[in-house]
């Protein structure tokens, strides 16, 4: 059992990190008139100077030399970097095109898309709650599609990147500073080149809409770094069940920001698949506590078992003694 102290240090982490996740999209219209390939630049730019100087105080370096020497693990962090590129240039675009509501939905949607490749790339078997969940939101999809009168690709393309993300992300096996630096590392040469080439060709928004704007592009490495430094203190200090409600949050943010503050539409089909994915999501998070409940009690009961055997055998060794 970790102290009372120690979870409520780890509540306080796990809310601010999900709620400034949350909150991100009125960070991104500000950057304006920069356009998404220029934000995503300056993101990638930024938090890697800002990570970097992180781990050096820290002296944490170990573990680059050693990330050199494994080649197949390099390449699965250039692919993490690939395929974060893609997602966190998307949803700046989302939120500076007026989509921050199809972009919520991306992330809640992933949890579903993050099981249904669990099945069908590791070959994992489904409790039938977790069926009903894929199935439900698949058909959610379905009225969604309906609704946009288009698919939601927005939504399928952030959730599929994300969840691609973890699974990459699981096989390298780093810490959150430790990974950021080195997918940022790997970004960093084309995104200052891309920078670089902007200001040589007189289109780089960083510096002519005054210093108050070029400070808020740098601080894209801040909302990117303290968000994921706040997650790491939480999940040392909480149990897996609680972060992964508290994952909930930032796209309730999100959704919350896109009809009340963005004033984006929600027509009866968007309400009606959002509906079903709140649904799914309500089975999922019921079947995933109902699983760790059993799981915590086998382990009492096992760890029970083994404090009883010791006894047992002592018990038998005395009686044959006695004999």
């Amino acid at each position: 059992m970790k102290p009372s102290g120690e979870g409520r240090a780890g509540l306080i982490y796990g809310f601010a990190a999900y709620g400034m996740w949350g909150l991100v999209p009125l960070f991104w219209p500000l950057l304006k008139p920069a356009g998404a390939a220029e934000i995503l630049a300056h993101r990638m730019v930024w938090s890697l100077v800002l990570v970097g100087a992180v781990l050096l105080v820290l002296r944490r370096w170990a573990w680059a030399g050693e990330l050199l020497r494994q080649p197949r693990k390099l390449g699965l962090v250039t692919i993490a970097a690939a395929v974060i590129t893609v997602n966190w240039g998307l949803y700046i675009w989302s939120v500076n095109s007026g989509h921050v509501v199809e972009a919520s939905l991306g992330y809640f949607i992933n949890p579903l898309v993050t099981i249904s490749m669990g099945v069908l790339l590791l070959k994992e078997r489904l409790r039938p709650a977790q069926w009903a969940a894929v199935g439900v939101g698949f058909a959610a999809v379905l009225v969604l599609a309906v609704g946009y009168g288009r698919p939601p690709w927005i939504s399928l393309t952030l959730a599929f990147s994300f969840a691609t993300y973890g699974l990459v992300k699981k096989k390298v096996n780093l810490g959150g500073l430790e990974s950021l630096a080195a997918e940022t590392a790997i970004q960093f040469l084309p995104a200052l080149g891309f920078l670089l080439w902007l200001g040589a060709q007189g289109e780089s928004n960083f510096g002519p809409h005054g210093a108050g704007h070029a400070s808020l592009l740098a601080a894209t490495g801040l909302v990117t770094a303290i968000p994921l430094i706040c997650f790491g203190a939480a999940a040392i200090r909480v149990p897996l069940s609680t972060l992964g409600l508290l994952q909930y949050l930032a796209p309730v943010f999100q959704f919350l920001l896109g009809i009340v503050y963005f004033h984006e539409a929600m027509p009866p089909e968007r309400w009606a698949g959002f509906a079903l994915v709140w649904l799914a999501l309500t089975l999922l998070t019921w079947d995933a506590l109902r699983n760790a409940r059993r799981t915590r009690a086998e382990a009492v009961r096992l760890a029970a078992a083994k404090a009883v055997a010791p006894d047992a055998t002592k018990e038998a060794v005395q009686g044959t003694s006695a004999s």
